[in-house]
């Protein structure tokens, strides 16, 4: 009934909803018709991906607005199951889209020792927002505020926490937005042939006609339009692949059968001959690098030596000039420094021993942790390790889902507090088509690679493998370790963020699906990254900015400022992420660690603790956000080679992607010690309340 009421109620959204779908899918197979009639792979990719940016800058265009309460909230008048759905894209990121079923192919359900697993991702993002549900978002509804620092400052009246609330936001929602911006950038190069760099400018023209010219007006429709695509996307290579292995299409109910067959081959391969001659060779080259790592200088010129009488020996030869210019680029790559070659050589030393391990370091896929509780002492402790990481990163996952700013800002949208009950309740069903459908992808697409890529002749690998390391060599290689000519398991390196966009090859399906599929993470990408982007610019302008005037010109004003910032942050994310800082979900994570840190405390004690003060929020959210930035810095390799220094012992052995786990719980206790050690006499509404709702300025 309340469905039926809601959907003649938005009769006209829900139409165009259906158009667009439509639309989507003859799309689709007007270019499954044009690939079967052998239109170059270029046109399809390059239609799916002009179409897609197209769409959304006229959606943009259509619903560009200056009015401020559309700009920044889209009117209050977003009903639950299309805020629902628009929440839905805003969430699966290119982290979940992209990222999560490589991480599940790679590391398993649980991973091993520090490496937690991709089920820490889907139970701690699912269960942060049942949280988010439970806790935050009828009450954000109910104090009609503009952004997460808007309410944070009106609830302790204090300018100083809404102006750090801001800045915590700009700082965990840039670190976000880095990740999904590397997403586009990875689709768009692919789709286009262009560079990666290219790639990641031409897409995020999307994003900012989008953004900027309709506010979360414009971004909430692109979101829902986005969610069509991403579902499709996602479903169709999985159903496929369901199909084709076990003759049905549901996936999410009948790929358990298949994690029996992967342990199978599994086993295979750790007592295979040929596998072990791989990890053999690796080790080699472990312990070469770890022989040189014992005097640097002088292996670094022995290798400075050897390559040039190389290439010297190669000219007088008169060798082919390919070779010599492979020589080349040999004696260029080589270190220029002892600092540098001290870097590359402990990095290389530690991945050829970690490949060297059976399986090439991949944890058996459906182990329950490392080690054995039942086993000695080492196995006991990297049992106790693993749980520990994988409860810890669940735990951080759950809280910054809890607190980021961007999505916490899709329930002022809504027009009641019912309806935002709603909308929590059609996230999570919009969220579970995708999500119960992830591990499944992974299992199946394992046990692809493994029953059918893995044994073939080099001569034989499907071109897909050579099209995307053109696209960038870490994403995925092979080479010959052992010299048999064969693939061996461990002889393929596959990054996490280039399965799910492989699919439809690995399972063979028709290459327009891989057009889909890439526009879908495009989608995905280009979702988030519009929300994150707005609430970036609504900080910077909302939150910080402070004119000297109030009124409608004030609002128009802070509007045009929040479209200027959009640019700026947009380009200057873009470089960053053209640097290739790291992997998506390693952004991601470290993202939601930082958000929980900065606003959970503050907010949980605000809302439910009258007696939490003004001063307290601001030492909670300092020295959760500080406590957090430490325990990444200092177990950062990067920053720990340029300073120089040794990596200091873990805290309970959690890894530093779980940093919030701190950080949370200093920001807790900051909080509560401070509120009673300075208690603050001026008195303060509850939030959300009439009296505290009447108080509260227009925008």
């Amino acid at each position: 009934m309340h469905i039926r009421r809601m959907m003649r109620l938005n009769s006209w959204p829900w139409r165009w909803l259906m158009l667009s779908f439509a639309g989507l899918v003859a799309l689709t197979l007007l270019l499954l018709l044009a690939d079967l009639a052998g239109v170059p792979k270029g046109v399809v990719n390059g239609f799916f991906l002009v179409v897609s940016i197209i769409g959304y800058a006229l959606i943009g265009m259509f619903c560009r607005t200056t009015s401020p309460e559309e700009y920044f909230v889209a009117g209050r008048s977003i009903s639950a199951p299309l805020n629902g759905m628009a929440t839905a894209a805003d969430w699966i990121s290119a982290a979940s889209f992209i990222g999560l079923t490589g991480l599940l192919l790679s590391d398993g359900f649980v991973g091993d020792g520090q490496r937690p697993g991709g089920l820490a991702y889907l139970l701690g993002w699912t269960g942060g927002f049942c949280l988010l549900g439970f806790l935050f978002a009828a009450k954000l509804n109910l104090s009609q505020s503009i952004t997460i620092p808007d309410f944070l400052g009106r609830r302790f009246d204090s300018a100083a926490v809404r102006w750090l609330a801001a800045w915590g936001a700009i700082l965990c929602s840039s670190v976000y937005l880095v990740a999904q911006i590397y997403g586009i950038g990875l689709v768009a190069s692919m789709l286009s042939g262009l560079t990666f760099e290219l790639g990641v400018f031409l897409a995020l023209g999307g994003v900012l006609l989008c953004s900027f010219l309709g506010g979360m007006r414009a971004v909430t429709w692109t979101q829902v339009a986005q969610y069509v695509i991403i579902i499709l996307a996602f479903l169709i290579p999985v159903s496929w692949l369901a199909y084709k292995q076990l003759g049905n299409p549901i996936a999410a109910v009948s790929y358990g059968q298949q994690i029996a067959k992967i342990s199978a081959l599994e086993d295979e391969l750790m007592n295979s001959t040929a596998e072990l001659s791989v990890l053999h060779e690796y080790k080699r080259k472990a312990n070469a690098y770890e022989y040189k790592l014992l005097n640097i200088d002088a292996a670094l010129a022995q290798d400075h030596k050897d390559a040039q009488a190389k290439l010297r020996l190669l000219n007088v030869q008169r060798a082919d000039a390919s070779v010599i210019f492979a020589a080349s680029r040999e004696l260029a790559a080589l270190p220029k420094d002892v600092v540098t070659a001290r870097e590359v050589w402990t990095a290389a030393m530690q991945d050829f021993d970690e490949r060297s391990k059976p399986l090439a370091g991949m944890p058996r896929h459906a182990q329950p942790f490392a080690g054995n509780p039942d086993g000695s002492k080492s196995e006991q402790q990297a049992f106790q390790s693993s749980r520990l990481n994988f409860l810890a990163l669940m735990f951080c996952l759950m809280i910054g889902t809890a607190g980021l700013p961007h999505v916490l800002t899709r329930y002022y949208t809504t027009p009641s507090v019912s309806e935002t009950r709603s909308s929590v309740a059609w996230s999570l069903f919009f969220i579970a088509l995708l999500y119960l459908s992830v591990p499944a992808l992974a299992v199946l697409v394992k046990y692809e690679i493994m029953s059918h890529l893995v044994g073939l002749n080099f001569d034989h690998l499907p071109t897909w493998i050579a099209q995307w390391s053109k696209v960038d060599s870490t994403l995925i290689s092979v080479s010959d370790v052992n010299g048999d000519g064969i693939l061996q398991f461990a002889e393929l390196r596959m990054g996490a963020d280039i399965v799910m966009l492989a699919t439809p090859e690995i399972g063979g399906l028709p290459y327009v699906v891989s057009g889909l599929v890439a526009a879908g993470g495009l989608a995905a990408a280009l979702s988030t990254a519009d929300s994150l982007l707005l609430t970036i610019g609504n900080a910077l302008a909302h939150d910080i900015y402070k004119p000297k005037r109030s009124g409608s010109n004030n609002a128009l004003h802070r509007v045009m400022l929040s479209k200027f910032t959009l640019m700026l942050v947009a380009l200057a994310a873009a470089y960053v992420a053209s640097q290739r800082p790291a992997a998506i979900l390693s952004l991601v994570a470290a993202s939601f660690s930082l958000a929980g840190a900065a606003f959970v405390p503050a907010m949980v004690l605000g809302f439910f603790w009258k007696r939490t003060t003004r001063i307290a929020a601001v030492s909670g959210m300092l020295s959760g956000l500080c406590m957090t930035l430490y325990y990444m810095i200092v177990h950062s390799a990067p920053i720990r080679a340029a300073l120089g220094t040794h990596a200091p012992a873990l805290w309970f052995d959690i890894a530093p992607i779980s940093a919030g786990v701190f950080g949370v719980a200093t920001g807790f206790l900051t909080v509560v010690v401070v509120s009673f050690v300075l208690p603050d006499r001026t008195s303060k509404q509850a939030p959300g309340s009439k009296s505290a709702i009447a108080s509260q300025n227009s925008i």
